[in-house]
């Protein structure tokens, strides 16, 4: 596939694909140094090129980057902020490898605190979802209101996230990116060919070798235990473990949260009628919708769900 000249430079043909007109937003990337050391990256957005503070703040899926959120961003029409989560894009990997909601709510705390001015719409897509609810939960100056997109803390992890465990399993590193996409496509994921080529690109570098490989941690993570039965065993485990107690930390941010909760869900994503129901009992304040769409409805649906925020974020 042709490589682009920046990070911005498919913006163009999204506008064109979603039927938006007139100028595009600025788009421009920041980074904060955090407290001990790590980098932590950013994309903001400015529609028109005016100067404005984001209006709404965002935070991808596992496996994921800032940029999943461009289309959607497009069709918001407002000044947003797009965080990289730690061990993902632009940003630091963490060395213990700690990626759970409420270890990431700080750097993403530091993140709003840096670059956004007053409460924040709070999005938030699977991973970033519990992390937008711990960060609601210990942080309620930064938030007006929450949106969490097709996650829950009890979801199944052996249901539709078992399909990312064995695309993340696959090799660390690849001849082209082209290889690459064919593999996202294998799995039936990135939507069309072209869709996949983008994600690719903001989702992979090329190494001083010339090779290319994933800039998410977890690719790296799940090929070592794939490579070696003990470590994961080891990780299985783990995780067990971690489920059972980081589903009730998820719940209890939840029931912490004091801004209101919207909750949206693709109704064909990871988020099962037995989920959402339990979503329900344990969060009865919350507003439930349901989009036509898979699990990353920000790249699916991003047309619906850009406007459904700028209704949330009071602006029609």
């Amino acid at each position: 596939m042709s490589e682009p000249t920046d990070e911005f430079s498919f913006l163009p043909e999204q506008a064109a694909d979603l039927g938006v007109a007139g100028a595009l937003p600025r788009g421009e990337r920041v980074d904060l140094t955090l407290g001990d050391g790590r980098n932590l990256s950013a994309l903001r957005y400015s529609p028109d090129g005016a100067d404005a503070p984001p209006a709404v703040t965002f935070l991808h899926g596992a496996g994921l980057n800032a940029h999943t959120w461009d289309t959607t961003i497009l069709a918001l029409g407002l000044p947003a902020l797009a965080v990289d989560l730690p061990g993902h894009g632009d940003s630091s990997w963490r060395d213990d490898a700690a990626y759970v909601a409420r270890v990431l709510a700080p750097d993403v705390a530091a993140a709003m605190d840096a670059w956004t001015t007053g409460p924040q719409l709070l999005v938030g897509q699977s991973l970033g979802g519990l992390t937008a609810a711990a960060v609601a939960a210990s942080r309620p100056d930064l938030v007006d209101r929450v949106v969490i997109v097709d996650i829950t803390p009890g979801i199944d992890p052996n249901g539709g996230a078992a399909q990312l465990r064995q695309f993340f399993a696959g090799p660390t590193d690849w001849a082209t990116r082209d290889e690459m996409v064919e593999r996202a496509l294998a799995f039936g994921l990135g939507g069309s060919r072209r869709a996949a080529e983008r994600g690719v690109f903001h989702n992979s570098r090329r190494r001083a070798d010339g090779r290319f490989e994933w800039k998410h941690h977890f690719a790296h993570l799940a090929a070592a235990a794939a490579a070696d039965p003990d470590v994961a065993e080891a990780a299985a485990a783990r995780g067990d473990a971690l489920s059972a107690v980081l589903g009730e930390s998820g719940w209890q941010d939840l029931a912490e949260v004091t801004a209101p909760i919207t909750f949206i869900r693709g109704d064909h994503g990871y988020v099962t009628d037995a989920d959402a129901a339990l979503f329900h009992e344990r969060v009865p304040g919350a507003v439930m919708e349901v989009i036509a769409s898979g699990h990353n409805v920000q790249e699916e649906r991003p047309g619906e769900l850009g406007r459904r925020l700028r209704e949330l974020a009071g602006k029609h």
